[in-house]
C-alpha cells in the first residue's frame, strides 16, 4: 500500500529507490529496532521524501532519509545500530557535488528571485559545505517546512537568511523560550483604547496570513506541550485560533469558496482565513545534550519537520573565511584556529564540549579583534575566551596541557601591574595605547559618577573593554562576587561618559520582566517599558546585572537582539535595524535600535559556591568575554591604603596577606568560598572610620558566618595565626582537642637469604616483640622464611611487627619451590577465612572506629556540603501557573479584567510531568587496591590506611544521598579481579557495618597472594557501568603507584580510563615508592591521575571530579 502511495506521489522516481526507502523505514518500526530503543520512523513522511526524490533525481536513497532520520544528531550509543541496518539493506552515504550559488540560482530558475542583502545576510561567504547545506535546504523548502540543527555559532542564522535573501522572500523571526505558552505562539490578548478586550496575531501568525518564512529560534527550549500546537498547521496548513477564526491551507479555503459558492468578505465574517501558499515554517535546533539524557527530538518533533544537519566548518572553510572578512591570518590567529579543530575532534568529552567557545563566529570576533588590535599574546585570548580561571580544575588542566602542546605559553603577569596612563583630552579618552572619543548627552543623571581607587590592573582591563566598546561588541565580565565588576562597569562609563540603564536579574525573572512590564490602568493594558527597551531606544548602555541568577532559558532571549539587534517584544512590538519601507506600515509597531546601543552582562562564575546558572557556558559566545580577578597583591595594598590611609600600612599587609592564601586555598578546593576584595575593603573601611576598634572583632565580622562551619574554622585559624594574629574568636575547643598525627619511621633495608625454605607456618610469638631477621622461628621477623612476617619468603601471609624490614629480592623470592607456595597459598586462605568469622563475630569496637572517622570528619562534612549544594540546585523552585492564590502573573492581566479566578503563580517544586521519564541516578563506584603491597608498605607511607579512611570517607559523606547518588565499592588483589566490599542495594546503615568492612579489606590485603590486577580491575569496573542504565557513573581507581613492579604501563591504564565515554574513570594514587606517582601521573591522559599522599587532600580530588561531572548539568 505504501510503495503504491509512494509512486501516485512521485511517478518518476525509480520504483527500487522508492522500495529502499520504505524498507529502511519499516526497518526502523519493526520490534527488533524497538528492542534497540530508537525512536519511531515518521513514517508519514515519507511522500514529502517522495516528491523530494521526484524534483532531485540526483539526490541518493540515503541523502533523503537522512533528513527524516538524522540519527547522528540524536543518537549516542544507537548510531552504530541505524548503520549496520543501513549496510544490510545497501543504503549507503553519497558523496557530494561541489555547489556554486550560481548553479543553485540556475537550478531553482523560477524560485531565484534576488533582493539586495541585508545585515544578517550580508556577511555570507561561499564555502562548499555551506553552498551545498543551502542547496539540499531549498530542495526541502519547495515541499515541507524544515528543522535546521547545529552547533551553537557555526552560522544557522546566517545561512538561512542568506537562503530567504536568494528567493527573494521575507523572514518573521521568533525566539522561542521554555516558559512560552501555546497563546504567546498563537495569539495573545489585549485592550483597545475603550477598555474593550481583543485578541491579536502573533508572528506566526501574521507570517502565514502575509506569506513570510517564520524562523522558530530555539526549537529545542520550548516546552513540548507548546510545540504540540503546531502539528496541524505543519501537517494540515490548518489552525485554530483562539478567538474562534480558523486559518486554512489556499486549496482547503478554495474548495469551501467554490462548494459553498462564497466570498472571501464572507468567509473573513464567518471567521476563516487562508494561509499564504508561499508560508513556511524553518526550525532552528541545536544538537540534544546526550550526556544528560534530554533529548528534544522526539518521535513527535521527528514527524513535524524535514530536517538538516549544520556541521561545524572545516578548518579550510573556516579560514577561507576568515581571511574573506578580515585579511591575512596571523599566527597568533593560526593557532587558536588549530586549538579549536584540536578541541572538535577530541577524544575526551570535556574537551570537546569546550570547543562551543571557539566556534565559527567566536573566531570571527577573535579575526577582528586582531585584525584592529595586533596580539602576539595567544594565551591571554584564549584564557579570556574559555575563562579558564573559572573551569573546573580537572577541564582546566586538559586544556592548558592541550594548549602547552601547541606551543602556547602564558606571558609575564607582572604586566598588569605596571601603571597605565589614561585621560581626556580635547573630548578624546586614552586608556594606554587605545583612544576614543568622548559620548556628548544630556541625560548627564544617568552617567555613573562612583568613588574608585586606580589600580593598574583594572585600568588594563578597561583598555580591553574600550577596544571592544569601538569594535562594537557588546561585553560579558564574570567574576566571584565582590571583585569588582561593578565598580569596573561603572567607571568605563563614567569615562566615556556614556548613559547607563540597569536591570538585576534574579531566580523570578522572566521573559516578560525583562522585556516589558504589563500593568492595567483604568481598564487598559498598558506596557511599561523595562530598561533593556529605554536603552535600545535612547542608546545608552544596559548593564544587566547577576545574569547568572536568572534561568538561561529566559537570558536567551537576548541571542538575537545581540547577533542580530532585533526581537519582538511581548506587547507585538518589534525592535529591529531599519524600519520598514513599505507606507502601509504602523511605525509605532517598531523601535529602531540605536547604534550606540551597547550591552553589560555581569555574571558571576558557575557552579559551586554561587550555584548560578551558567550565562556563560549558553549565550557566551555572544559577547567579548572578560575575566574580573580579585587584584595582585601589590595592587590590592595600593588601593586598600587609599581607602584606609590611617591604617597600618603593616596591618594592611598582614590582611593582603590572610585573604591572598584564602583565595589561593579556595582554588584548590581547601575552602569553599574564594573571599573576594570586598570583604577585605569592608575590614580595611571599618578600620578607617573606628581606629580604636578591636582588631579581631573587625576581622569577625567577616568571618562570623564560618565559625559554624566546622571544615572552615581549622584551615581560617591556621592561616590567622601563620600572619600574626591571634587565637581569639578563632578556636573552639573542638579545635583545640588532641588531633590524631601519623609518623612512618619504617626502614627498609635490602638483604639476602642463601637458606633453603620447608613448609609455611605462622611462627612462634615473641612476648617481647622483639625483631627478628632472616630466621624461620618467630611470627612477624623480616627478610627471613616459612614464617608470617615481611620482606622474606615463603611465608603463608604478611604480618607487620612494626621493625625495620629487610627486603629479599625478587629473584630469591622466585626460587621457593611450587609445592612451598602452594601450601603458603592454602594455609593464607584458611587463616582469611578464620579472620572473616572472627569479624563477623565480633562485637563494635568505637575507639578502633573512631581513629578512622575522626581522621577524616572534617573531610566528611565538606564533601557533605558539595553534595548537598548539588542536590540543592537539583530541587531548585520552579513557577507554577494557574493557581487561585499567589503572586499575579502578567501574561494573565487581560484573563482578570474578565473574571478569570486562575490568574496567580506560585512558586513550589515541580512535580514531574506524566510520561517524563523517570531520573536515572548517577553511580559512583570505588574500586580499591587490597593487594599485599598494600599491607606490606603501609609501615611505610600509611597507604592502606589512607585508603581505608578514604573508603570511610565516602560512606558517611554519601549517606543520606541515595536517591541521587548510588555507589559501591569493589576491591582487586593478586587473587581476583573483584571483591565486593559494598554493594549499591546494601549499603552500611551504622559505624558497626562501616567497621567490619575496614577490617575484612584489611585482613584481605594480609592474607591474599602476591600478584596484581589493577588493569583487569578497572577494566571490569568501566565495562560493567558503561551497560548500567544511569544518568551518569564516575569510577574511582585508589591504588599505590606499585605497577611497574607487574608490567603495567600507563599507556594501558590511560587508555582504559578513556575507554567509554559514558564512564568517566579517575585513578587516584594514594602510595608509591619514592617518585614512581608523580611520574605515572604524568604519562597519563590529564585530568585523570591525582596523587595522594595527604589524605586531607582526598575530598578536594573528589570535589574537583564532581564539579568537572556530577555538578555539571
Amino acid at each position: 500500500e505504501w510503495l503504491e502511495e509512494l509512486k501516485a506521489v512521485a511517478p518518476n522516481v525509480p520504483e527500487m529507490k522508492l522500495h529502499d526507502l520504505l524498507s529502511t523505514a519499516f526497518v526502523l518500526l519493526s520490534k527488533e529496532s524497538a528492542t534497540l530503543g530508537l525512536p519511531d520512523f515518521p513514517i508519514d513522511n515519507l511522500p514529502l521524501a517522495a516528491k523530494i526524490l521526484e524534483r532531485n533525481p540526483d539526490l541518493s536513497v540515503y541523502n533523503v532519509f537522512y533528513r527524516l532520520y538524522p540519527y547522528h544528531i540524536f543518537l549516542r550509543d544507537g548510531a552504530k545500530s541505524v548503520e549496520n541496518l543501513l549496510t544490510s539493506l545497501k543504503v549507503g552515504v553519497e558523496s557530494k557535488q561541489l555547489i556554486s550559488l550560481a548553479y543553485i540560482s540556475q537550478r531553482l530558475g523560477e524560485m531565484f528571485k534576488p533582493k539586495p542583502p541585508t545585515k544578517q545576510s550580508g556577511g555570507y561567504v561561499e564555502t562548499e559545505g555551506q553552498n551545498n547545506l543551502i542547496h539540499e535546504m531549498l530542495q526541502s523548502f519547495t515541499v515541507a517546512d524544515f528543522c535546521l540543527v547545529g552547533p551553537r555559532g557555526c552560522g544557522k542564522s546566517i545561512l538561512i537568511n542568506k537562503m530567504a535573501e536568494m528567493m527573494g522572500k521575507e523572514t518573521e523571526m521568533i525566539v522561542l523560550y521554555q516558559d512560552m505558552t501555546s497563546r504567546d505562539l498563537i495569539q495573545q490578548r489585549t485592550t483597545l483604547d475603550n477598555g474593550d478586550t481583543v485578541w491579536t496575531y502573533s508572528p506566526l501568525i501574521q507570517a502565514a496570513i502575509e506569506g513570510k518564512i517564520a524562523i522558530l529560534d530555539g526549537i529545542h527550549r520550548i516546552h513540548p506541550s507548546t510545540l504540540s500546537v503546531l502539528h496541524r498547521l505543519v501537517h494540515d496548513r490548518e489552525i485554530q485560533l483562539h478567538d474562534g477564526k480558523r486559518l486554512l491551507s489556499l486549496e482547503r479555503y478554495q474548495l469551501m469558496k467554490d462548494q459553498f459558492s462564497i466570498t472571501d468578505e464572507q468567509l473573513l465574517n464567518n471567521g476563516i482565513l487562508k494561509i499564504h501558499p508561499d508560508f513556511r515554517i524553518i526550525a532552528i535546533g541545536e544538537p540534544p545534550t546526550l550526556q544528560t539524557g534530554v533529548n528534544w527530538m522526539s518521535p513527535e518533533v521527528l514527524s513535524l519537520f524535514i530536517f538538516h544537519e549544520a556541521k561545524a566548518l572545516s578548518k579550510q572553510e573556516e579560514m577561507h573565511i576568515i581571511t574573506s572578512q578580515h585579511g591575512t591570518i596571523s599566527k597568533p590567529l593560526h593557532k587558536i584556529i588549530d586549538l579549536a579543530h584540536i578541541l572538535r575532534q577530541n577524544p575526551d568529552p570535556a574537551l570537546r564540549n569546550l570547543a562551543g567557545h571557539l566556534s565559527t563566529r567566536q573566531l570571527l570576533r577573535i579575526a577582528a579583534r586582531m585584525q584592529q588590535y595586533p596580539t602576539d599574546d595567544v594565551y591571554d585570548t584564549i584564557e579570556a575566551t574559555f575563562m579558564m580561571k573559572f573551569l573546573p580544575s580537572l577541564t582546566r588542566d586538559a586544556l592548558e596541557k592541550t594548549v602547552q602542546n601547541l606551543g602556547i605559553t602564558s606571558k609575564d603577569q607582572s604586566l598588569l601591574e605596571e601603571p597605565l596612563n589614561y585621560g581626556i583630552v580635547d573630548g578624546l579618552l586614552t586608556l594606554g595605547t587605545t583612544k576614543a572619543p568622548v559620548f556628548k548627552t544630556d541625560n548627564v543623571t544617568k552617567v555613573p559618577n562612583i568613588l574608585f581607587y586606580d589600580v593598574p590592573q583594572h585600568l588594563h582591563l578597561m583598555e580591553r573593554l574600550l577596544q571592544d566598546f569601538q569594535l562594537g561588541q557588546h561585553l560579558l565580565l564574570v567574576g566571584n562576587q565582590g571583585v569588582g565588576k561593578n565598580k569596573i562597569a561603572d567607571r568605563f562609563l563614567e569615562l566615556l561618559n556614556r548613559p547607563r540603564e540597569y536591570i538585576q536579574l534574579h531566580r523570578d525573572t522572566t521573559v516578560q520582566t525583562l522585556t516589558v512590564q504589563p500593568t492595567v490602568k483604568d481598564g487598559l493594558l498598558i506596557h511599561e517599558d523595562s530598561p533593556l527597551v529605554r536603552a535600545i531606544k535612547n542608546g545608552h548602555v544596559l548593564v544587566v546585572d547577576e545574569a547568572d541568577k536568572a534561568p538561561t532559558h529566559v537570558t536567551c532571549i537576548l541571542k538575537t537582539l545581540v547577533e542580530s539587534g532585533q526581537m519582538i517584544l511581548s506587547d507585538g512590538r518589534r525592535i529591529v535595524t531599519s524600519l520598514p519601507s513599505k507606507q502601509d506600515v504602523d511605525m509605532s509597531n517598531y523601535i529602531l535600535t540605536h547604534p550606540e546601543f551597547r550591552i553589560i552582562v555581569l555574571a558571576n562564575r558557575p557552579g559551586f559556591p554561587f550555584l548560578g546558572n551558567d550565562f556563560f557556558g549558553a549565550l557566551g559566545d555572544l559577547f567579548s568575554s572578560h575575566a574580573v580577578d580579585n587584584p595582585t597583591r601589590k595592587s590590592e595594598i595600593s588601593m586598600l591604603k587609599q581607602y584606609g590611609p590611617a591604617v597600618p600600612e603593616d596591618l594592611i599587609r598582614k590582611l593582603v596577606g590572610v585573604f591572598g592564601e584564602l583565595r589561593v586555598m579556595a582554588d584548590q578546593g581547601l575552602v569553599n568560598y574564594p573571599y573576594s576584595t570586598r570583604e577585605v575593603v569592608n575590614i580595611v573601611k571599618h578600620l578607617q572610620k573606628y581606629p580604636n576598634t578591636d582588631l579581631e572583632d573587625a576581622i569577625f565580622n567577616v568571618f562570623d558566618f564560618d565559625r559554624y562551619s566546622p571544615e572552615v574554622i581549622d584551615t581560617l585559624g591556621q592561616v590567622l595565626l601563620k600572619h600574626g594574629f591571634t587565637d581569639k574568636n578563632i578556636f573552639t575547643a573542638e579545635y583545640l582537642a588532641t588531633k590524631r598525627a601519623k609518623e612512618y619511621l619504617q626502614v627498609t633495608v635490602e638483604s639476602k637469604s642463601g637458606k633453603d625454605v620447608s613448609s609455611p607456618k605462622h611462627g612462634k610469638i615473641d612476648p617481647k616483640n622483639d625483631p627478628h631477621i632472616g630466621g624461620n622461628t618467630w611470627a612477624g621477623g623480616t627478610g627471613g622464611r616459612d614464617t608470617a612476617g615481611l620482606g622474606g619468603k615463603g611465608g603463608p601471609y604478611r604480618l607487620d611487627a612494626g621493625h625495620p624490614v629487610h627486603q629479599l629480592s625478587d629473584e630469591e623470592k622466585a626460587t621457593v619451590p611450587e609445592h612451598v607456595l602452594k601450601a603458603a597459598r592454602e594455609m593464607g586462605r584458611k587463616a582469611f577465612e578464620e579472620k572473616l568469622k572472627e569479624i563477623g563475630m565480633s562485637g563494635y569496637d568505637a575507639t578502633l572506629y573512631s581513629a578512622f572517622s575522626k581522621a577524616v570528619s572534617k573531610q566528611v562534612q565538606s564533601l557533605r556540603v558539595i553534595l548537598g549544594s548539588l542536590q540543592a540546585k537539583n530541587k531548585e523552585r520552579q513557577w507554577n501557573r494557574h493557581q487561585t492564590t499567589g503572586e499575579l502573573d502578567d501574561i494573565k492581566l487581560i484573563d482578570g479584567l474578565l473574571g478569570e479566578k486562575t490568574i496567580f503563580r506560585r512558586r513550589s517544586e515541580q512535580e514531574p510531568e506524566l510520561g517524563t521519564p523517570q531520573m536515572k541516578p548517577k553511580f559512583f563506584r570505588v574500586v580499591v587496591d587490597v593487594s599485599g603491597s598494600m599491607y606490606r608498605f603501609n609501615s611505610y607511607d600509611g597507604r592502606l590506611d589512607r585508603e581505608l579512611e578514604a573508603v570511610v570517607l565516602v560512606m558517611e559523606a554519601f549517606e543520606g544521598f541515595e536517591d541521587k547518588i548510588q555507589y559501591d565499592i569493589i576491591g582487586h588483589s593478586g587473587d581476583t579481579d573483584k571483591i565486593e566490599f559494598v554493594k549499591r542495594k546494601e549499603v552500611p546503615k551504622n559505624n558497626k557495618e562501616r567497621l567490619d568492612i575496614l577490617k575484612v579489606m584489611h585482613a584481605h590485603a594480609q592474607y591474599c597472594w602476591q600478584g596484581d590486577n589493577t588493569l583487569e580491575a578497572t577494566k571490569l569496573a568501566i565495562e560493567e557501568l558503561s551497560q548500567e542504565e544511569c544518568d551518569e557513573a564516575i569510577v574511582i581507581v585508589l591504588s599505590d603507584a606499585n605497577l611497574q613492579r607487574y608490567g603495567i604501563s600507563p599507556a594501558k591504564l590511560g587508555a582504559l580510563l578513556t575507554s567509554q565515554e559514558k564512564v568517566k574513570a579517575y585513578t587516584i594514587f594514594i602510595g608509591g615508592l619514592g617518585d614512581q606517582a608523580e611520574r605515572l601521573t604524568r604519562q597519563l591522559p590529564a585530568g585523570h591521575a591525582f596523587i595522594c599522599i595527604d589524605l586531607n587532600t582526598l575530598p578536594q580530588i573528589l570535589k574537583q571530579i564532581f564539579s568537572s561531572s556530577v555538578i555539571t548539568p
